[in-house]
Protein backbone atom coordinates (compact mmCIF):
# COMPACT_ATOMS: atom_id res chain seq x y z
CA UNK A 1 0.00 0.00 0.00
CA UNK A 2 2.84 2.38 0.74
CA UNK A 3 4.04 2.16 -2.87
CA UNK A 4 0.58 3.25 -4.01
CA UNK A 5 0.40 6.13 -1.56
CA UNK A 6 3.91 7.27 -2.51
CA UNK A 7 2.95 7.20 -6.19
CA UNK A 8 -0.23 9.16 -5.50
CA UNK A 9 1.56 11.87 -3.54
CA UNK A 10 4.04 12.25 -6.41
CA UNK A 11 1.11 12.97 -8.73
CA UNK A 12 -0.56 15.38 -6.31
CA UNK A 13 0.17 16.30 -2.69
CA UNK A 14 -2.34 14.71 -0.30
CA UNK A 15 -3.15 15.67 3.26
CA UNK A 16 -2.79 13.18 6.12
CA UNK A 17 -6.59 12.93 6.57
CA UNK A 18 -6.99 12.10 2.85
CA UNK A 19 -4.21 9.50 3.03
CA UNK A 20 -5.79 7.96 6.14
CA UNK A 21 -9.19 7.79 4.44
CA UNK A 22 -7.62 6.19 1.37
CA UNK A 23 -5.90 3.54 3.48
CA UNK A 24 -9.29 2.53 4.89
CA UNK A 25 -10.98 2.40 1.47
CA UNK A 26 -8.61 0.45 -0.75
CA UNK A 27 -8.17 -3.30 -0.83
CA UNK A 28 -5.26 -5.41 -2.03
CA UNK A 29 -5.84 -8.10 -4.64
CA UNK A 30 -3.30 -10.69 -5.77
CA UNK A 31 -4.36 -12.31 -9.03
CA UNK A 32 -2.76 -15.01 -11.21
CA UNK A 33 -1.73 -14.80 -14.84
CA UNK A 34 -4.67 -14.99 -17.30
CA UNK A 35 -7.23 -13.93 -14.68
CA UNK A 36 -9.84 -11.44 -15.91
CA UNK A 37 -10.11 -8.19 -14.01
CA UNK A 38 -13.02 -7.03 -16.18
CA UNK A 39 -15.19 -9.00 -18.61
CA UNK A 40 -17.34 -7.61 -21.37
CA UNK A 41 -21.02 -7.38 -20.59
CA UNK A 42 -20.46 -6.76 -16.87
CA UNK A 43 -20.32 -3.41 -15.13
CA UNK A 44 -16.87 -2.47 -13.90
CA UNK A 45 -17.27 -1.19 -10.35
CA UNK A 46 -13.61 -0.74 -9.32
CA UNK A 47 -10.63 1.41 -10.20
CA UNK A 48 -7.28 -0.32 -9.67
CA UNK A 49 -3.69 0.69 -9.17
CA UNK A 50 -1.31 -1.89 -10.61
CA UNK A 51 1.56 -2.33 -8.14
CA UNK A 52 3.21 -5.21 -9.98
CA UNK A 53 2.49 -7.32 -13.02
CA UNK A 54 0.98 -6.51 -16.38
CA UNK A 55 -2.36 -6.71 -18.12
CA UNK A 56 -4.07 -5.82 -21.36
CA UNK A 57 -7.39 -4.42 -22.43
CA UNK A 58 -8.99 -6.05 -25.46
CA UNK A 59 -12.20 -6.29 -27.45
CA UNK A 60 -13.65 -9.36 -29.11
CA UNK A 61 -14.43 -8.65 -32.74
CA UNK A 62 -15.81 -11.45 -34.89
CA UNK A 63 -13.96 -14.10 -32.89
CA UNK A 64 -10.68 -12.17 -32.77
CA UNK A 65 -9.16 -10.47 -29.74
CA UNK A 66 -8.14 -6.88 -30.50
CA UNK A 67 -5.69 -5.59 -27.88
CA UNK A 68 -6.01 -1.83 -27.50
CA UNK A 69 -3.97 -1.06 -24.37
CA UNK A 70 -1.48 -2.47 -21.91
CA UNK A 71 -1.08 -1.72 -18.22
CA UNK A 72 2.09 -2.03 -16.19
CA UNK A 73 3.40 -1.11 -12.76
CA UNK A 74 2.16 2.24 -11.40
CA UNK A 75 -0.73 2.48 -13.89
CA UNK A 76 -4.35 3.07 -12.95
CA UNK A 77 -6.39 0.41 -14.72
CA UNK A 78 -10.04 -0.33 -15.24
CA UNK A 79 -12.60 -0.33 -18.00
CA UNK A 80 -12.85 3.45 -17.78
CA UNK A 81 -16.03 3.80 -19.83
CA UNK A 82 -17.88 1.21 -17.75
CA UNK A 83 -16.46 2.51 -14.46
CA UNK A 84 -17.46 6.10 -15.19
CA UNK A 85 -20.85 5.50 -16.83
CA UNK A 86 -22.01 2.43 -14.90
CA UNK A 87 -22.80 0.72 -18.22
CA UNK A 88 -21.69 -2.82 -19.06
CA UNK A 89 -18.13 -3.04 -20.32
CA UNK A 90 -17.48 -3.69 -23.99
CA UNK A 91 -13.89 -4.67 -23.26
CA UNK A 92 -12.04 -7.32 -21.30
CA UNK A 93 -9.08 -6.67 -19.02
CA UNK A 94 -6.86 -9.73 -18.56
CA UNK A 95 -3.64 -10.24 -16.64
CA UNK A 96 -0.61 -11.14 -18.76
CA UNK A 97 1.39 -11.84 -15.58
CA UNK A 98 0.46 -12.45 -11.99
CA UNK A 99 -0.30 -9.11 -10.39
CA UNK A 100 -0.71 -7.17 -7.17
CA UNK A 101 -3.40 -4.51 -7.42
CA UNK A 102 -5.05 -2.06 -5.08
CA UNK A 103 -8.73 -1.49 -5.78
CA UNK A 104 -11.38 0.97 -4.74
CA UNK A 105 -15.07 0.83 -5.54
CA UNK A 106 -16.81 3.61 -7.44
CA UNK A 107 -18.99 4.35 -4.41
CA UNK A 108 -16.04 4.59 -2.01
CA UNK A 109 -14.08 6.75 -4.44
CA UNK A 110 -17.02 9.12 -4.94
CA UNK A 111 -17.47 9.45 -1.17
CA UNK A 112 -13.75 10.13 -0.70
CA UNK A 113 -13.75 12.77 -3.43
CA UNK A 114 -16.73 14.48 -1.80
CA UNK A 115 -14.93 14.52 1.54
CA UNK A 116 -11.40 15.34 0.32
CA UNK A 117 -11.22 17.71 -2.66
CA UNK A 118 -7.54 16.95 -3.30
CA UNK A 119 -8.57 13.37 -4.14
CA UNK A 120 -10.94 14.71 -6.78
CA UNK A 121 -8.00 16.53 -8.37
CA UNK A 122 -5.89 13.38 -8.19
CA UNK A 123 -8.56 11.30 -9.95
CA UNK A 124 -8.96 13.99 -12.60
CA UNK A 125 -5.22 13.81 -13.25
CA UNK A 126 -5.43 10.01 -13.63
CA UNK A 127 -8.31 10.44 -16.10
CA UNK A 128 -6.28 13.03 -18.02
CA UNK A 129 -3.39 10.57 -18.33
CA UNK A 130 -5.79 7.96 -19.69
CA UNK A 131 -7.26 10.44 -22.18
CA UNK A 132 -3.81 11.40 -23.46
CA UNK A 133 -2.93 7.73 -24.00
CA UNK A 134 -6.23 7.24 -25.83
CA UNK A 135 -5.63 10.18 -28.15
CA UNK A 136 -2.08 9.03 -28.89
CA UNK A 137 -3.45 5.61 -29.84
CA UNK A 138 -6.01 7.22 -32.14
CA UNK A 139 -3.38 9.33 -33.92
CA UNK A 140 -1.04 6.36 -34.30
CA UNK A 141 -3.77 4.12 -35.67
CA UNK A 142 -5.01 6.63 -38.23
CA UNK A 143 -1.96 8.57 -39.35
CA UNK A 144 1.11 6.32 -39.05
CA UNK A 145 2.33 3.33 -40.99
CA UNK A 146 2.86 -0.06 -39.37
CA UNK A 147 6.62 0.55 -39.37
CA UNK A 148 6.19 3.97 -37.75
CA UNK A 149 3.91 2.52 -35.06
CA UNK A 150 6.44 -0.21 -34.30
CA UNK A 151 9.33 2.28 -34.20
CA UNK A 152 7.38 4.46 -31.79
CA UNK A 153 6.72 1.42 -29.61
CA UNK A 154 10.45 0.61 -29.63
CA UNK A 155 11.31 4.17 -28.66
CA UNK A 156 8.63 4.97 -26.08
CA UNK A 157 7.51 1.62 -24.65
CA UNK A 158 10.13 -1.10 -25.23
CA UNK A 159 8.95 -2.85 -22.06
CA UNK A 160 5.82 -3.91 -23.96
CA UNK A 161 8.01 -5.86 -26.38
CA UNK A 162 9.62 -7.67 -23.45
CA UNK A 163 6.42 -8.56 -21.62
CA UNK A 164 3.64 -9.07 -24.16
CA UNK A 165 3.26 -11.85 -26.71
CA UNK A 166 3.89 -11.10 -30.38
CA UNK A 167 0.22 -11.77 -31.09
CA UNK A 168 -0.88 -9.17 -28.56
CA UNK A 169 1.69 -6.67 -29.88
CA UNK A 170 0.59 -7.17 -33.48
CA UNK A 171 -3.04 -6.70 -32.47
CA UNK A 172 -2.13 -3.57 -30.49
CA UNK A 173 -0.35 -2.16 -33.55
CA UNK A 174 -3.29 -3.05 -35.77
CA UNK A 175 -1.31 -5.44 -37.98
CA UNK A 176 -0.98 -9.16 -38.54
CA UNK A 177 1.79 -11.19 -36.92
CA UNK A 178 3.27 -11.72 -40.39
CA UNK A 179 3.45 -7.95 -41.00
CA UNK A 180 4.99 -7.50 -37.56
CA UNK A 181 7.66 -10.08 -38.42
CA UNK A 182 8.46 -8.27 -41.69
CA UNK A 183 8.65 -4.88 -39.94
CA UNK A 184 10.91 -6.31 -37.23
CA UNK A 185 13.10 -7.94 -39.86
CA UNK A 186 13.63 -4.66 -41.70
CA UNK A 187 14.63 -2.82 -38.55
Amino acid sequence: MEKLLEQLTQIHNLSEPALHALRRSIARAVLPKNEFLVTEGRICRHLYFLESGSLRGFYNLEGKEITHWFGFENDFVTSFHSFITGEPSVENVQLMEGAVLWGISKEALTALMDEHRELERLVRMAYEKYYIRLEERFVNAHFKTAAERYEQLLKHAPHILERATLGHIASYLGISQETLSRVRGRL
